[in-house]
């Protein structure tokens, strides 16, 4: 089988990855540069497709800062800084990027068509969709459809199937499976700030450091002191 797995570089979709390839799929990585604060996540994103050996690695360019409208495409917006994971569940979070998702999820399956991959790998889970509306079951269901009724494979009977293989674990049971399949955490990347170090407060972070330390482990990237 031919997937198109979503790589962002961070802990979620390099597991991903390395499930594909437990799957046995012939892998090809897609990663965006959307002019996004964390451009940092794309070194990570082409060392993990490289430690993958993934038969192709695409990053496809375009400028979401254009409108903004999240922490993550407007510097003029502060990070979230601190926050425990009930606060960062309780609304939708400002580092929310407007339909990215949709977007990824599109150029994801114009790619897959293209090179007639089978699925779509993305790397939505408990923790995402209980804060982002483009993480959320019913969301996935919804572009399943999208991906039947959109393509001309979709159209002949053969629609590109949306693997969604950490949807229903938390960010501990994600690492214990990337320690599973091998997944080098040393070459990801997670930290929303766009430091050389990650800075261990931003929500991103304070959720990774709290998964490998409920696991009694050390997280191997560096950190601000």
């Amino acid at each position: 089988m031919k997937a198109v797995i979503l790589l962002s570089g961070g802990l979620d979709s390099s597991t991903v990855l390395y499930q594909a390839k437990a799957d046995g799929c012939e892998c090809y990585a897609l990663s965006f540069d959307y002019q996004q604060r964390h451009q940092r996540e794309l070194e990570a994103a082409a060392q993990i497709a490289r430690a993958a050996e993934v038969a192709d690695h695409q990053v496809v360019q375009f400028d979401l800062t254009r409108w903004g409208g999240s922490a993550l495409t407007d510097n003029q917006i502060d990070l979230p800084r601190d926050r425990s994971v009930a606060e960062m569940s309780q609304s939708i979070p400002i580092t929310y990027v407007p339909a990215r998702n949709t977007i990824f999820l599109s150029f994801a399956l114009a790619y897959a068509e293209a090179i007639r991959a089978d699925r779509v790998y993305i790397g939505v889970n408990a923790l995402d969709y209980s804060g982002y509306p483009d993480c959320r079951s019913d969301y996935i269901a919804a572009m399943q459809e999208v991906f039947r009724l959109g393509t001309k494979e979709g159209r002949e009977g053969n629609a590109i199937a949306i693997d969604t293989p950490l949807i229903h674990l938390k960010k501990t049971e994600i690492i214990q499976l990337g320690n599973e399949l091998g997944v080098p955490w040393e070459h990801t990347w997670s930290c929303y700030a766009g430091e050389a170090e990650a800075c261990g407060v931003c929500d991103a972070c304070r959720l990774r450091l709290a998964a490998f330390e409920a696991l009694g482990l050390s997280d191997p990237i560096p950190y601000q002191s």
